[in-house]
């Protein structure tokens, strides 16, 4: 994100965050506009030659000014439910432009897709194949569908949020993918137009992704059907720390043209964390300091319903003053939460910058998986969403009232 400091206070895109926090109760989630832009920027640019079709991944971040200002940009939307579906729809993306993937989809929301007519629906097994079939005959159309096909692919990232090993629940492995190709022609009101993989997320190593397409490329021959689409899903990992490893896109697009040419078929893809990660912060308000023995519990205002990522994943998100101070805190410090839970509790610094009840911190990179998987826990508020677009801030999310919840 956009984030510098100007005599020691912290800006985002030329506008003080100590300014909006003026206006708005903490905690609240901060976007930048120009940074969304030029990450979609970015990653159209560096699959210019392979031309895909990108689908921004709704589940990462489902706030509809933020879908709707990237299909602005030429986005298409993932989605995996209906809730996503009508908030994409509702965002102005055409329907020509979604893909709708998802393991569990209901009857109503399969329902709902082909009325909609999308472009796709990602089948994930053959039982949903025939509801889709059954639902389709039923309005005398004709559906298109992408078939999930589970390579067997080690991603090498969180256990949690890896989708491509076999023991995993998702697509079909390769002897019930093949079977199903083979035998698709009995499903008269579907047709399939595309083959779908999708091995994980915050992936940071193009090795996977080389072996994905290998598997891909002799599993396409081996069906003989001639796909319109395949679809390579997203995942790709972004740096939260100066220490992450950063993947080599470059590398990846040379890998998906040559696949491409072997195919002669439209890519699309599915990133979310890639295109939204970096561009939000979720900014707090010291509650208090708290001593204990040699070690300091910096509680803020913002918890695990707020931000769940650190307590599920035991991801890193660095905290940074929204006023810097030459004056430090020497010792173990930690940031927590006003949950009841042990569990939330978002970093530990050895020594920091000093702090004081009132001081307002910045949660760095959590535009992804940030406000999408908040929470009431506790019968706490959702926090505001706000975005910075060109030096103006406009509230996106209106912070949630308790009397909302009660």
């Amino acid at each position: 994100m956009s984030l510098n400091y100007k005599k020691q206070n912290l800006f985002v895109n030329n506008v003080s965050i100590k300014s909006v926090a003026k206006n708005n109760i903490t905690p609240f989630y901060l976007y930048s506009y120009e940074k969304i832009r030029s990450n979609f920027e970015n990653f159209s640019n560096y699959f210019k030659k392979v031309n895909p079709l990108t689908c921004f991944s709704v589940k990462s971040n489902s706030n509809i000014l933020i879908i709707s200002e990237l299909g602005k940009l030429g986005s298409g939307a993932d989605v995996v439910s209906k809730g996503e579906l009508m908030k994409a729809l509702k965002a102005k993306i055409k329907p020509n432009r979604i893909v709708f993937s998802g393991v569990g989809k209901t009857e109503d929301e399969l329902l709902y897709a082909i009325k909609k007519k999308v472009l796709l629906i990602n089948i994930e097994s053959e039982n949903e194949a025939m509801l889709i079939n059954k639902l389709s005959k039923k309005l005398n159309r004709i559906t298109n569908i992408g078939v999930r096909i589970n390579p067997g692919v080690d991603a090498k990232t969180i256990s949690k949020i890896t989708t491509g090993k076999l023991d995993s629940k998702f697509g079909l492995i390769k002897s019930d993918f093949l079977r199903f190709c083979k035998n698709s022609k009995k499903f008269k009101n579907i047709k399939i137009k595309a083959v779908s993989v999708h091995i994980g997320s915050q992936i940071t190593s193009i090795g996977p992704y080389k072996k994905t397409l290998d598997f891909l490329l002799k599993m396409i021959k081996s069906t003989g059907i001639s796909f319109e689409f395949v679809d390579l899903g997203g995942g790709f990992g972004i740096p939260y720390n100066k220490k992450d490893k950063i993947i080599d896109i470059k590398n990846y697009a040379k890998l998906v043209q040559t696949f491409k040419n072997k195919l002669n078929c439209k890519i699309i893809f599915e990133p979310g964390r890639f295109i939204i990660g970096d561009t939000g912060t979720l900014i707090s308000k010291v509650v208090f300091v708290k001593k204990s023995g040699k070690k300091y519990f910096i509680i803020i205002d913002a918890g695990m319903n707020d931000f769940i990522r650190p307590a599920l994943y035991s991801a890193k998100h660095e905290i940074i003053p929204v006023m810097k101070s030459k004056k430090r805190i020497n010792g173990n410090v930690e940031f927590v939460g006003p949950i009841c839970e042990s569990s939330d509790t978002f970093l530990k610094y050895k020594n920091f910058t000093s702090v004081n009840e009132g001081s307002l911190v910045a949660i760095t990179n959590v535009g992804a998986y940030g406000s999408t998987l908040s929470s009431n826990y506790n019968t706490r508020p959702l926090a505001a969403e706000i975005i910075i677009k060109k030096g103006q801030i406009k509230v996106i999310r209106k912070r949630q009232k308790i009397s909302e919840i009660i």
